[in-house]
């Protein structure tokens, strides 16, 4: 029987790299501590680097393109949902219900 892969949460990940980045242990010696092979950690340790910069990117656009995209949804939701029920009450109306 095979055993399980172990999922790491974000904040599990982080944790470690702020260790790992500290360099007040080798990687063997975080490896062994957390139970992660030292490979996994240097393959963190260069996702961590080189995704860094995104850090400091400023969103509010992307951010404000989709605030206005589910808003202009919600208003089409709703026209649809006034234009069902006008077809809804007029069938009533012609079927005498």
């Amino acid at each position: 029987m095979k055993p399980t892969r172990r999922k790491f949460t974000p904040e599990e990940k982080a944790r470690v790299m702020l260790e790992m980045l500290k360099e007040e242990k080798s990687v063997s010696q975080l490896a062994s501590e957390h139970g992660i092979h030292a490979n996994v950690l240097t393959r963190w340790k260069s996702e961590a680097v080189q995704n860094l910069s995104q850090l400091f990117v400023d969103d509010r656009k992307g951010i404000t393109k989709m605030k206005q995209e589910y808003e202009q949804q919600i208003d089409e939701l709703y026209a649809e949902v006034g234009k069902l029920t006008t077809q809804l009450s007029w069938i009533k109306k012609k079927s005498g219900l």
